[in-house]
């Protein structure tokens, strides 16, 4: 049998939890999210002067954007596949200019003898 240790769990000086201790809550808004994949998420805000909630919140589910109209929830986000440097290059230069800049290089890598 483990030894009775009548405060184990909590710290030294910690007394009961409840609203005595802590004081009365703060007023709270709860407002409704749905993400595109139907999943509700309910988090709740101070309600305060000048309340600016968020009109979209992170489903807590699957991590799509929900938004705060059930009927229209936002677009998941489009992924941007991986972009080489290569392609980053194309997009800056056209074949043409390429292959002018590859002609210098390469005339002076022939200059410094390193190739013929």
């Amino acid at each position: 049998m483990a030894g009775g240790n009548a405060i184990r769990g909590s710290r030294v000086g910690a007394g009961p939890m409840g609203e005595a201790e802590r004081g009365d809550a703060a007023p709270r808004v709860v407002v409704s999210y749905w993400c595109s994949n139907g999943h509700e998420t309910r988090p709740s805000f101070a309600q305060e002067a000048g309340l600016a909630v968020p009109e979209t919140w992170d489903c807590p589910r699957c991590g799509l954007p929900a938004g705060q109209d059930e009927a229209n929830p936002p677009a998941a986000p489009r992924a941007e596949p991986y972009k080489t440097h290569l392609a980053y290059v194309k997009e800056r230069r056209s074949d043409e200019e390429g292959a002018v800049i590859l002609d210098e290089a390469l005339d002076t890598l022939r200059q410094r003898g390193l190739i013929q």
